[in-house]
């Protein structure tokens, strides 16, 4: 103890104040960096918007919805799919698609018969990318259709063996299709005010414009349009080279318009192709269908890009 009497020395009072004032700042930027929001993320991924006819809907039903959901349109710029009564060469598109912006098309060969693969052409300058991209694909068609021919000379099973010989052939007639500049194109995704899509909605050759203004990213929306073949109801198109040579099974429930590749789909144990998935085991948490009416909860179509 001090001695009695001596005086205890006082603390300085701006030490205290220094304390305080650094225990502040400490609590200060914990709570700071408590608060930091997290970077915000893209609420878009993971939903899909699809846009299109779906199976067993009567394509004239499809038609006249889309020219009523074109009337209301409100003003504004808005993607919309557009869909042709014929298939169409690229030299074609730019009188149909004049003043509005094209962004995609969608095309495949008309081969009877046959279910070609569908696929989706940059079309920003018109008729230069779709030509440029049918190039390509044409390129791609010759190697899947050497890919056939080898694996057919390699297959010990007759049924797989034929399998990959149609394969083979329709190949190789895409290829020749698309390097001759076909009539392939049937539908076209564009993008302009209400009144330009309904002025493309009148022109002669056009099928359907069927406005998506909920579409905000091109590569979240999948775009389903009738085939031109089809008038009456929306079904997948038969494929008579790959009938089934055991006893016949029942209608597929793909959604129209379903899409095989030219390569063969993959083996199962027996090494036989297995079964194509159908929609009630192909769907995906997350997808955001618009029109409910109009679109399964869960329709996935097969849809091959090309770009």
């Amino acid at each position: 103890m001090p001695p009695a009497g001596r005086p205890r020395r006082a603390r300085p009072g701006w030490l205290g104040w220094a304390a305080a004032l650094c225990l502040g700042a400490v609590l200060f930027t914990a709570a700071g960096l408590g608060r930091r929001d997290a970077p915000a993320g893209d609420r878009t991924v993971g939903e899909v918007t699809r846009v299109g006819v779906r199976q067993g809907e009567t394509i004239p039903g499809y038609a006249r919805q889309a020219r009523a959901e074109l009337a209301a349109l409100p003003p504004g710029a808005a993607y919309a799919l557009v869909s042709f009564d014929a298939y169409l060469a690229p030299g074609r598109l730019p009188a149909v698609l004049a003043e509005v912006e094209a962004a995609r098309v969608l095309a495949r060969v008309p081969l009877p018969g046959r279910q070609t693969e569908v696929v989706r052409l940059a079309a920003y300058r018109l008729p230069r990318d779709v030509v440029a991209g049918m190039s390509a694909l044409a390129d791609r068609k010759d190697r899947e259709a050497a890919d056939q021919r080898a694996r057919a000379a390699g297959a010990a099973d007759a049924e797989l063996r034929r399998v990959y010989d149609t394969g083979a052939e329709v190949a190789a007639r895409e290829a020749e299709a698309y390097r001759a500049g076909c009539a392939c194109v049937y539908a076209a995704v564009v993008r302009a005010e209400p009144d330009l899509l309904r002025a493309v909605a009148a022109r002669p050759g056009v099928r359907a414009v069927d406005p998506a203004p909920e579409v905000r990213r091109l590569d979240r929306a999948v775009f389903t349009p009738p085939l031109p073949e089809q008038r009456g109801v929306a079904r997948p198109p038969a494929d008579t080279a790959l009938v089934p040579t055991g006893p016949a099974m029942g209608d597929s429930s793909e959604a129209a318009p379903a899409v095989i590749s030219s390569s063969p789909p993959s083996l199962g144990r027996a090494g036989l192709p297995k079964p194509a998935a159908t929609s009630r085991n192909t769907a995906r948490a997350g997808v955001v269908t618009r029109n409910v009416a109009r679109m399964p909860p869960g329709d996935v179509r097969a849809q091959v890009w090309s770009e």
